[in-house]
């Protein structure tokens, strides 16, 4: 029997990139998945045929995870499709490229109500719905750790997605439910090109120098991280942070 049939879970921003990857790995394990998406109909529903061709169980359901009441209704969506929620992974993310002294408080509030406001309420819902044996996944980065230029929104909003980890895992331990964040080192994603797009042409080849595997990762390699994270498997560990990175360094 897979390992995780029965269960139920979440995937915010799972159109494409390490959340579809998530996604499609979840349901290889038995899980019915929701692919969450904001905008990208299209790409939401190519996950889930690609899902159910392969025997899996999957709904895509829209939802901006920088609005509240769009969390709220995801949750609701969820139970009412499914019937129940056991695991949720907060992946969605937006990013603005602007030094300090460039960003707008308008950019501020888009980035931090993506990576972190609505994560939040997204953990809330979650606290609500799971029960023992529950695992929450928050998706972070290495580079919340290195302090690149142009990103301090980003990176600002991904650390406090990490306190919101260690905090929500004190929180529900009586329970029987882990909190944990999988942090990804550099991965081939349309959010890498857009990084590379604006850093010098040599980032790349710095990023794939600095990494002790020499290369870059795949968002199915995160993935994985991920199923065993949510699997029981890893039942003992809770409130922390596991990178994969491949020896970034």
């Amino acid at each position: 029997m897979a390992r995780l049939a029965g269960k139920v879970a979440i995937i915010t921003g799972a159109s494409r990139g390490i959340g579809r990857a998530i996604a499609e790995r979840l349901a290889r394990d038995g899980a019915a998945v929701v692919v969450n998406y904001a905008r990208s109909a299209a790409e939401a529903k190519a996950v889930v045929d690609g899902i159910q061709n392969h025997g899996g169980k999957a709904v895509a359901i829209q939802a901006d995870i920088g609005k509240v009441p769009e969390v709220r209704r995801l949750f609701k969506e969820t139970l009412a499709h499914l019937g129940r929620i056991d695991i949720v992974v907060n992946n969605a993310a937006k990013m603005v490229f602007k030094t300090i002294a460039a960003i707008t408080e308008e950019e501020f509030d888009e980035v931090f109500a993506v990576n972190a406001r609505g994560p939040l309420f997204v953990l809330q819902e979650a606290a609500r719905a799971l029960g023992p044996g529950g695992r929450i996944v928050n998706i972070s980065t290495k580079a919340a750790k290195l302090g690149f230029p142009l990103l301090a929104a980003y990176l600002g909003s991904k650390s406090a997605l990490e306190q919101f980890t260690m905090v929500l895992a004190n929180e529900l331990g009586p329970r029987g439910v882990t909190v944990n964040t999988v942090s990804a080192g550099v991965t081939e994603t349309r959010m890498l090109e857009d990084i590379l797009a604006v850093f010098p042409p040599e980032m790349k080849a710095v990023s794939i120098a600095r990494t002790a595997l020499g290369r870059l990762g795949q968002p199915d390699e995160i993935a994985d991280v991920v199923a065993f994270v949510v699997s029981e498997d890893a039942r003992w560990i809770t409130g922390q942070e596991i990178t994969a990175d491949g020896g970034f360094r």
